[in-house]
């Protein structure tokens, strides 16, 4: 008959106390064989359970065991070829079995790997914010054409509030628009934003992590969030802004029709706030707006001034007076023709100013549809629109030093012409460098070249245009 006091007895002072059998055997008064069988029989019982072994399917036979051979030729000879190819193959051999087992098989052989499971982790109010874009194609009933419309998203991960907006492209300038309509909307900014690996946010990948780019990391800076992004190739791991536009696909592209661009965007402005605010979330069980809240608290304050969106670029007067930009022509004063100036472009104006700083122009940005090729009241040119050419001169002068010299033997040289020359060559400066001037200057006084046509074609073959590169000579074999 089993004892199990003495079995416990035995098994507490080898295991714990560490007692040997020898010492078990005399302390105990019994045989050293009998230990060793309680030892043993408690370590079969604890490591194998016989209601935990799994009794391997017998395999049976298969229809298609004689033509499995036959099957790793046709895979080996057509790697991408389809099950139903397959079976249509295994007919002509006589095979008189089903479709199914021929699909099972391939699956078996090829080796698909299952997808990993995706893990939602709830995070903490005001601590993430996630946005993306997504393109829907639309048939607007004023035209009854279809168009490609792009909206952005942005959710708060916390209490599943979220902002979308009907924009017209994909640009940095844009995201970081909606991006500050998106706070305002919010009343306030998550310590941390995920997006994806757009270019708008981040340049390449490197040992694993990404590099953002720095006018997006200038952004984050001012808004004081930590950006984030998901890895390549994971959009599982944005799924709280993901998800979201299958319920707005459902819910309000769904059964609607729109007039236009700007119907769709009143028409979503309501369906915010009275559909998607006060919906009963799938996952949270509550209102996004109850959640939000009580999210409100944790939101990081707005700043007194909004980061600054609009592009700052330098540009040169062309010889009409404008800035060229996107197709039209922007009239500035004919004071700062061949100037280079510094434009402001916002969301809707271009703001020109002088060399010194000082703002002299502001036009609205041209339509798409507009057919006048000019922005701004331009002036009609005078009966002798060239510049003074004292003016012409100093400008040249201020090229460099040897500047003067030259214009002396122009003068020489051209004695009619000169000041036409002159001015053709400060002309230059709108299309090429000041340094590739001045290689081209030097290079036609080596060879006695007064005309600044010759010069014009000198830069066309040996230099870019627009400040690209540095001039650079062709070879004889050129």
């Amino acid at each position: 008959m089993k004892d199990e006091q003495l079995d416990n007895t035995v098994i507490t002072l080898h295991l714990q106390k560490k007692w040997s059998i020898r010492r078990i055997s005399r302390e105990l008064r019994i045989s050293r064989k009998r230990i060793r069988r309680i030892l043993v029989s408690n370590s079969v019982l604890r490591d194998t359970t016989p209601e935990g072994e799994i009794t391997l399917k017998k395999r049976r036979p298969s229809k298609l065991d004689p033509y499995k051979e036959f099957i790793a030729e046709l895979l080996e000879k057509y790697n991408n070829i389809t099950g139903q190819r397959v079976y249509e193959h295994l007919k002509e051999k006589g095979f008189n079995g089903e479709i199914t087992i021929v699909r099972d098989y391939l699956k078996s052989i090829r080796g698909v790997v299952s997808k990993i499971p995706v893990r939602m982790v709830e995070t903490d109010p005001g601590r993430l914010g996630a946005f993306d874009w997504s393109d829907y194609n639309i048939t607007f009933t004023s035209t009854g054409k279809s168009e490609q419309v792009t909206f952005f998203s942005y959710i708060l991960c916390y209490s599943r509030r979220q902002y979308i907006d009907m924009v017209d492209d994909k640009k940095q300038q844009t995201l970081f628009r909606e991006l500050i309509a998106a706070f305002i909307y919010m009343d306030g900014v998550p310590r941390e934003n995920k997006g994806d690996n757009q270019k708008a946010c981040v340049d390449r990948w490197e040992i694993g992590l990404p590099v953002f780019n720095r006018k997006y990391l200038e952004f984050a800076t001012w808004y004081r969030f930590r950006p984030i992004t998901i890895t390549p190739r994971r959009p599982q791991e944005n799924l709280k802004v993901e998800r979201p536009f299958w319920y707005f696909e459902q819910s309000f592209l769904n059964g609607r029709t729109f007039r236009d661009r700007d119907d769709v965007k009143e028409q979503l402005r309501k369906w915010l706030t009275e559909v998607n605010d006060v919906r009963k979330h799938g996952t949270t069980k509550r209102r996004p707006i109850d959640m939000y809240i009580e999210e409100h608290p944790f939101l990081q304050p707005l700043p007194a001034n909004h980061f600054d969106t609009s592009l700052l670029i330098h540009k040169v007067v062309n010889q009409e007076s404008c800035i060229y930009w996107k197709g039209y022509q922007y009239v500035v004063p004919g004071k700062y023709m061949f100037e280079l100036c510094p434009v402001r472009i916002t969301e809707d104006h271009m703001v020109i100013y002088s060399p010194a700083g000082e703002q002299i122009a502001c036009h609205p940005l041209a339509e798409k549809s507009r057919k006048e090729r000019y922005v701004g009241v331009h002036q009609k040119p005078l009966k002798k629109p060239e510049l003074v050419i004292a003016d012409v001169i100093s400008r040249l002068e201020s090229f460099s030093p040897e500047m003067s010299e030259y214009i002396e033997q122009v003068k020489r040289h051209k004695p009619n012409s000169w000041r036409h020359h002159l001015r053709c060559l400060l002309a230059l400066k709108v299309n090429y460098r000041v340094e590739d001037i001045l290689v081209a200057v030097r290079r036609a006084w080596q060879y006695k070249v007064f005309e600044s046509g010759a010069i014009e074609r000198f830069l066309e073959n040996n230099s870019e245009p627009r400040y690209s590169i540095k001039l650079s000579f062709k070879t004889k074999k050129q």
